[in-house]
C-alpha cells in the first residue's frame, strides 16, 4: 500500500516580520476580492491525514485554477515560500508550521468527466471518490486506489497505489501548471513513472488535469471487489488512528532480499515503540500513528531509529515514501531531511 504524495512548490525564505505582515496583507486583499477566505496563523495539523504540524503563516483554499496560478505567480515574484497541497495524505509538517503560504487544492478542483472508456479529472478529486465513480460506470483498472486518503494530484507525483500496482499505469495526459503560471501538457509516457515515482517529483509543476484510459468492466464485478479491497485495508492497517499510511517503500533490493518495509520493520522488534505520542503501530508496522499529541520531532526520531538498526543489521539503507514539509516550505524524503539536518 503506498500513501500519496501531494503535489509542492516552494520559493525562497522571505524578509522578516514587517515584510511577512505586507505579504499577508496582500494576500488577505487578493483574496476577498475573489470572495475567498484567507486563514492566517492556521494549524497544519488540520490539513493532513497525520494530525502533526505547526501554523501557516497564511492558507489558503482556490476555486479555480487561475486563481491557483495568481496566488503562485505573487509568491515568485515577491520570495515568499509555498506549498501546494492536496488531502495532506502523507506529509510531515514542521512542529514550527509553514513561515509562508500554503495552498490547498481541494473539493472545487475535482472536477471528472467520462467519455467512454477515457477519464477527465481535475487534481483535486479524491483517490476513492474517482474510484467509486468509474466503478459505477463500469469501467475497471482503478480498484487498487480505493480507500487511499489522498488527491489525484499526489497519487500521480507519487505513483501512488496499492497490491503492487500504480496509477501511472492507466495515465495517458497529465496537465500542470509551474510557480510562473506556465501550462503544459505531459503525455503519459514522458511522465517517467517507476516504481512510486514520477518526473514530477523533482520538477517544479503542480498537476492540474489528468486523462486516463481504462478498461471496460462490469460494475457487478467492479464494486465487490473494491469492497473487498477496502474490507482488507481495514483488517491490515491501522484506519481509525492518524497516520501517512506507508512511512518507507518498498523498493526492489528490499523485497528481494528481505521483504516488504512493515514486515523488515517488525523482524527488528520496532512494533509498539514509542517516542512522545508517535508509535510504530502494532497492527502494522510500516505505520507510524499519532496515539495523542504527536510532533513531527517524535515521528523524525523513531524514523532515524528504524534506519539505523535496518542498517546495522541488515547493511540496507531504507528510504521513505512520507514527505517531510520543513518551515520554509522545502519538502524532502523523511530520510533526507534526517540527513540534511
Amino acid at each position: 500500500m503506498s500513501g500519496d504524495t501531494e503535489t509542492i512548490t516552494r520559493g525562497t525564505m522571505s524578509g522578516g516580520s514587517s515584510t511577512t505582515v505586507r505579504w499577508r496583507g496582500a494576500l488577505i486583499t487578493m483574496c476577498a476580492q475573489w470572495g475567498l477566505e484567507a486563514l492566517t496563523d492556521e494549524p497544519l495539523s488540520r490539513h493532513c491525514t497525520w494530525r502533526i504540524g505547526g501554523p501557516a503563516d497564511v492558507l489558503i483554499e482556490p476555486t479555480s485554477w487561475a486563481q491557483l496560478a495568481a496566488l503562485l505567480r505573487y509568491a515568485e515574484e515577491n520570495g515568499i515560500p509555498a506549498a501546494v497541497i492536496g488531502k495532506g495524505s502523507n506529509l510531515l509538517f514542521d512542529d514550527c508550521g509553514v513561515r509562508g503560504v500554503v495552498i490547498v487544492v481541494g473539493w472545487a478542483l475535482s472536477r471528472l468527466e467520462i467519455h467512454g472508456s477515457t477519464i477527465q479529472a481535475e487534481a483535486g478529486i479524491s483517490a476513492s471518490r474517482l474510484a467509486h465513480t468509474v466503478g459505477l460506470a463500469g469501467l475497471a483498472g482503478l480498484e487498487h486506489i480505493v480507500g487511499i486518503p489522498g488527491t489525484l494530484g499526489g497519487l500521480v507525483v507519487m505513483n501512488g497505489g496499492s497490491l503492487r500496482r500504480a496509477i501511472g499505469d492507466a495515465i495517458v495526459r497529465v496537465q500542470t501548471i509551474n510557480r510562473r503560471g506556465e501550462q503544459r501538457i505531459l503525455r503519459g509516457d514522458e511522465c517517467e513513472f517507476a516504481y512510486r515515482r514520477s518526473r514530477f517529483q523533482q520538477e517544479d509543476a503542480i498537476i492540474t488535469e489528468v486523462t486516463l484510459k481504462l478498461a471496460a468492466g462490469d460494475k457487478a464485478q467492479v464494486l465487490p471487489q473494491m469492497r473487498e479491497i477496502l474490507r482488507e485495508r481495514r483488517r491490515r492497517f491501522p484506519m481509525t488512528l492518524p497516520s501517512c499510511g506507508s512511512v518507507f517503500k518498498g523498493d526492489v533490493e528490499l523485497l528481494r532480499k528481505f521483504g516488504p518495509p512493515g514486515a523488515v520493520i517488525e523482524s527488528l522488534g520496532f512494533k509498539g515503540t514509542r517516542i512522545g505520542d508517535a508509535v510504530v503501530s502494532s497492527l502494522h508496522a510500516n505505520f507510524i500513528v499519532n496515539v495523542g499529541a504527536a510532533r513531527a520531532h517524535d515521528v523524525l526520531e523513531l524514523v532515524r531509529l528504524i534506519r539505523r538498526r535496518a542498517f546495522d543489521h541488515l547493511g540496507h539503507t531504507m528510504t521513505c515514501e512520507a514527505k517531510y514539509v520543513a518551515p520554509d516550505a522545502r519538502v524532502r524524503p523523511l530520510d533526507e531531511a534526517l540527513v540534511s539536518g
